[in-house]
């Protein structure tokens, strides 16, 4: 249950009168497209209509609430970056367990994950916007925000620093990795991904609610009001205190000193066409290629067939294959600094908890007059 700082903060919410999605009123009036984006959730949950959750229901009955908080958070351990849809169930309705859909697609698979979350969620989750819960004051697309920022739109959302948080997504693993990513690097252990996500979930027989309480609304709401007011410098009541970890998050001064000094091996999350500039990327005008030095292992290979993270021998083996040892430092990096963190994932099973992500990643290189690299000698750029 929120605090009564934050429930204060929900109540300084002015009252908007819901109307059908198809009628929301969307503000696009920002510069950036990443920033209209921005604009496009959070217009879109202000506008949603404020319903009563109701139940999916699928083969397995509602998750038993017998096992105390206590149990629930000393059974999952941080060693292990995900946990099962079946621990998950057991420990739906504990009061310290709190999770997150934080479904995010690529530009050119035209999903809304906003809507998909209206249409069907693990039962009592919350939306985490990933693009809103970001730095507005870049061009980049969902950078990580300031310590005060993430704190803000973390308490928003009801999460305290004893709780647990299960995140996942709609593909299985995929942008819930990013979310993983961010809680760690603001200092909080107790975060874990649902291996295989949504659809394993409902594979397991699992039920899902469709719609989404006005109180799940007005939590996601106020958890992009809070990233703006703090960016204006006003001052956003908070439960969640973030400590940033500066060593899991390089900047391009960072990646570029690597390329010299090679103190840490870069591993590029993207596909292999993308990497060697063969095949383009999917955002439009954006060259091809990749950094000077880093080496290619495309984050699907850290998944298997239903989306769900390797064991440790076969991640062993993936990384000795693509030249990596895991007896040296690693960054990891992709297109904006997401699938990276699936590479993160897959790095801390077999023991590598350290490893930082380039946050800019291809999107923020690639603008920049830095060396790029592709398969075709001619082409590339020093």
């Amino acid at each position: 249950m929120a605090s009564a700082l934050l429930a204060r903060t929900l109540a300084g919410l002015r009252t908007v009168r819901s109307s059908p999605i198809s009628h929301a009123k969307i503000s696009l009036t920002r510069n950036s497209i990443f920033n209209s984006k921005r604009s496009f959730i959070h217009n879109y949950l202000r506008s949603l209509s404020f319903t009563t959750s109701s139940s999916v229901r699928c083969a397995a009955t509602d998750p038993s609430s017998g096992t105390t908080s206590t149990s629930a958070m000393q059974s999952a351990t941080t060693n292990e970056p995900v946990v099962s849809a079946e621990w998950l169930h057991a420990h739906l309705r504990e009061p310290d367990v709190k999770v997150l859909d934080a479904s995010w697609y690529m530009p050119n698979e035209k999903r809304n994950p906003l809507q998909e979350y209206q249409v069907a969620h693990i039962p009592g989750a919350l939306y985490f916007d990933v693009d809103g819960i970001s730095d507005p004051s870049t061009n980049l697309p969902h950078m990580l925000p300031s310590e005060e920022a993430f704190s803000a739109a973390v308490s928003a959302l009801g999460i305290e620093n004893r709780d647990g948080v299960i995140v996942y997504d709609g593909k299985g693993i995929f942008s819930a990795a990013r979310v993983w990513w961010m809680f760690r690097v603001f200092g909080h252990d107790k975060i874990w991904v649902l291996d295989g996500g949504l659809p394993q979930w409902r594979a397991s027989g699992f039920d899902v609610e469709s719609s989404a309480s006005s109180d799940s609304i007005l939590k996601a709401s106020a958890a992009c009001e809070a990233i703006e007011k703090v960016y204006k410098g006003q001052t956003v009541p908070t439960t969640f205190m973030a400590r940033l970890q500066p060593h899991l998050i390089w900047k391009l001064e960072q990646v570029n000193q690597n390329i010299e000094n090679k103190t840490h091996q870069h591993i590029d999350a993207r596909a292999k066409g993308r990497f060697d500039g063969t095949a383009p990327e999917p955002r439009k005008g954006l060259k091809s290629g990749h950094i000077p030095g880093s080496k290619c292992i495309p984050f699907t290979q850290m998944l298997d067939s239903s989306q769900t993270l390797l064991p440790t021998a076969e991640l062993h083996k993936t990384f000795a294959e693509g030249g990596i040892s895991l007896d040296q430092p690693i960054i990891a990096s992709c297109g904006t600094g997401v699938t990276a963190c699936i590479l993160a994932m897959g790095l801390h099973r077999v023991g590598k908890v350290d490893v930082p992500i380039y946050d800019g990643s291809w999107t923020e290189w690639a603008q920049t007059d830095a060396p790029v690299i592709t398969a075709s000698p001619s082409e590339n750029i020093q």
